[in-house]
């Protein structure tokens, strides 16, 4: 009983963890090296995404677990034992390097047939409906939506047999860029841009114009874009709307519905994209 008390204890105090600190980090970022300066802190939707990122967590992850769990199990046995444990004997770094490969090569196809495949589209729009873009609008994605790209591109990582350390690195890696490419903030790599995902890189992903949304679908590697031929970061200018025309609902309850029930849910008074600066 002790045991199970103090794991619980673990998960609160690592969600918690998880709620304050990218607070901390990424609110003085953006007042000091703000891309839209006229952006407030409490900007409008503010409370909606809190509670997406208060409610969403567990929720994605106990989905997450089941179906990685579950299909794992089911393709035990499809990798021999034998490469497995090459894998997860190679160091640490190179293994990371192999999941970040894998896995956002994975995310980027996922990503990309979200935006293709209406019924998909649904889904993932209100990730899109975003109007402001900071580092708590990483945190507005609708459970389903969250739970099939992670569970696409982590599974095969899973299967292969990669070391559980260099999952959690990815992990960190991962739960830290997703904020960063979200944010206010003036950042440039330099050649970098080109391998590297960057916040102006997917800013312009979330440009409230369908031919620039579906463009650099990729989450860490702008590299796979470039490969795929939707690389798209023009140097002389940034996006000014941010958001979709679809009548998605504001509150998180509604939003959640949307996707299943789009003529129910949604109202005639739905916010539109306005012009941000």
């Amino acid at each position: 009983m002790t045991r199970r008390r103090s794991s619980i204890y673990m998960i609160v105090l690592s969600n918690i963890a998880s709620l304050v600190l990218p607070a901390i980090v990424f609110v003085p970022l953006e007042r000091l090296f703000a891309a839209r300066p006229s952006q407030p802190v409490f900007r409008r939707a503010w409370f909606t995404d809190v509670a997406y990122l208060i409610v969403n967590r567990p929720i994605i992850q106990f989905g997450l677990v089941g179906v990685i769990v579950t299909l794992t199990m089911a393709a035990r046995g499809l990798v021999p034992a034998s490469f497995q444990a090459v894998l997860a004997g190679q160091p640490v770094w190179l293994q990371v390097i192999q999941i970040l490969l894998l896995a956002d090569l994975g995310f980027y196809i996922t990503h990309r047939m979200f935006h293709t495949v209406p019924a998909l589209w649904r889904f993932h729009a209100i990730h899109h409906s975003i109007e402001d873009l900071d580092w708590l609008a990483a945190a507005r994605v609708h459970p389903i939506d969250q739970i099939l790209t992670k569970a696409i591109s982590l599974l095969p990582l899973f299967i292969a047999g990669y070391s559980d350390k260099a999952l959690a690195v990815f992990t960190f890696l991962y739960f830290w860029h997703s904020f960063l490419l979200h944010s206010n903030v003036k950042l440039s790599l330099g050649p970098l841009n080109h391998v590297i995902a960057t916040p102006r890189f997917h800013h312009w992903h979330h440009a409230n114009d369908r031919l620039e949304r579906n463009r650099n679908f990729a989450a860490q590697l702008s590299l796979f874009d470039r490969l795929f031929g939707t690389y798209y970061l023009p140097s002389d200018r940034t996006p000014t709307r941010f958001g979709v025309d679809d009548p998605v609902p504001g509150t998180y309850l509604r939003n959640l519905g949307y996707p299943l029930f789009p003529r129910y849910v949604s109202s005639d008074d739905t916010r539109r994209s306005i012009v941000t600066s």
